[in-house]
């Protein structure tokens, strides 16, 4: 199990493939013997990573979640039928991994997602006491802060650039 959350540890730093390697390393195991043990563990260690990898972890278990049969007796809801949705622009809906994209990031620590429809803007940046990833949401006058601070910044993700 401590070799699960040394992979966790090595996601942040890792190059693109190699997360891709680990990723593909971490689903099989959440499909392997001990898959309990090892899916409360990747719940406990995503806890702890940044928000992008905390949600690539979230799809890894909810790919291997263990299957629920469906009752029978139940007919399947057609759309009409089905709950409404709730308003795609509500600003305290929680956001998922599509939702938002990575605008800014800096290997010193620093990340900024903006969402992809709206103007939320959200960052993420270890905590210095406990160096923890922590991601809040942005006011409206922090984030043209933020852009004037680091408008000649080299971390600006190619074409992400602010105006």
């Amino acid at each position: 199990m401590e070799a699960i959350a040394d992979m966790i540890q090595e996601i942040q730093g890792a190059s693109p493939a190699r997360r891709t390697q680990i990723y593909e390393l971490l689903e099989a195991r959440c499909l392997g013997d001990d898959k309990k043990e090892v899916r409360s563990l990747i719940e406990k260690q995503a806890r702890a990573q940044v928000l992008t990898v905390q949600w690539e972890l979230e799809e890894i278990l909810e790919r291997t979640a263990p299957q629920v049969p469906t009752k029978p007796s139940e007919p399947e809801k057609t759309d009409a039928e089905a709950a409404p949705e709730a308003p795609k622009n509500d600003p305290n809906a929680p956001l998922s991994e599509r939702d938002v994209e990575v605008v800014y990031e800096d290997p010193r620590g620093l990340v900024l997602h903006k969402t992809k429809t709206g103007n939320r803007w959200l960052a993420t940046q270890l905590d210095p006491n406990t160096g923890q990833p922590q991601t809040f949401e942005l006011a409206a006058q922090e984030i043209e802060q933020i852009k004037v601070q680091l408008a000649q910044s080299p971390y600006w993700v190619l074409g992400k650039k602010p105006l």
